[in-house]
């Protein structure tokens, strides 16, 4: 049959919005933005991407494009915003502690960059999780809750799924098994919402403190 010439984009183009009390500086697609919180670098360097700062916006263009290409548009400029809002307000993360008899103990060391969890499943081990670079972590004022914090969200995000992969039940029916610790709140610092999920989530019944006073929250997750 006849071949089919994909075609290309001549030019695609995204602005993003410098947010206010932030300094953005672009050199060979290494992007280093400054703001009252500290500051983060990011290359996209893998990326067929023009970026030039003009005024108070920073472009994102490509020329000739792929449709793959083309896409990656919109990602570098999600990165660039997650990044300004990173530097300015900071992101928060916040874990339950989910357990239906044994009570896990989840005890933060060294000023918050590692987090040690014991008596998962009345396990004897001690699991030890160190955070990633510039995120702490620390105990809620609320009870069984874990509260993170930082500038990158990339950062923030992976220490909270190596907390979660670190309470992993094995070798057990884990419709039946459901003690964990698992993401409730996310977002800017302040602005933390409830943890979303596209499926149909699995409304789960848990019972927290002892088996004696049986003190029954509800909990919403999926697995």
């Amino acid at each position: 049959g006849a071949q089919v010439k994909k075609m290309k984009t001549i030019y695609s183009s995204r602005s993003i919005n410098i947010l206010q009390g932030v300094k953005v500086s672009i050199r060979s697609r290494v992007v280093t933005i400054t703001g009252p919180r500290g500051t983060l670098k990011k290359s996209f360097k893998h990326l067929p991407v023009d970026l030039v700062v003009k005024g108070h916006q920073i472009n994102v263009d490509i020329w000739w494009g792929k449709r793959s290409h083309i896409a990656c548009v919109r990602t570098v400029g999600s990165h660039l915003r997650n990044m300004m809002i990173g530097v300015t307000k900071g992101f928060e993360y916040q874990m339950a502690l989910v357990y239906a008899h044994f009570p896990i103990t989840a005890a933060p060391a060294n000023e918050g960059k590692v987090l040690n969890i014991s008596n998962f499943l009345g396990e004897k081990l001690t699991r030890s999780v160190k955070m990633s670079q510039g995120v702490t972590v620390k105990r809620s004022e609320n009870k069984d809750e874990l509260v993170l914090h930082g500038n990158d969200l990339e950062l923030v995000s992976q220490s909270a799924a190596s907390i979660h992969t670190a309470t992993l039940v094995k070798g057990k029916d884990i419709r039946k098994f459901l003690d964990g610790i698992y993401v409730s709140k996310k977002g800017p610092i302040g602005e933390t919402k409830q943890n979303e999920v596209t499926n149909t989530p699995v409304a789960v019944t848990v019972c927290i403190d002892s088996i004696t006073t049986w003190n029954a929250v509800s909990y919403t997750h999926l697995r």
